[in-house]
């Protein structure tokens, strides 16, 4: 189907005017900082961030009650002997290596 030739100064307004208008849609959504794509990348950014967001505080929560619930002496005894090394008096600690 051929296109209207313009046969005024205006119908020729209105197809420049048109084309304009269209360059710039197909600026705006394929080639600016803010195209389409880049929106929807920003998107899928968005909902990967948010995810992670949910489950460190999920990981707070947890770490929060762990941290509310009274020591009983022989967590304390243990936390001792294996992270500081402690020892009660006259005990003897043999170290063992792991076999790999």
């Amino acid at each position: 189907m051929p296109l209207p030739r313009p046969d005024s100064a205006a119908s020729l307004r209105w197809w420049l005017l048109g084309g304009a208008v269209l360059l710039l849609l197909v600026w705006i959504m394929f080639f600016d900082s803010h195209s389409l794509l880049r929106r929807y990348q920003w998107h899928q950014e968005h909902d990967r961030l948010t995810q992670e967001n949910e489950q460190l505080r999920r990981d707070i929560q947890q770490l929060r009650k762990k941290l509310d619930r009274p020591l009983s002496d022989s967590l304390v005894e243990r936390i001792a002997r294996e992270e500081y090394g402690m020892k009660r008096p006259n005990e003897t600690v043999y170290r063992l290596k792991e076999s790999r």
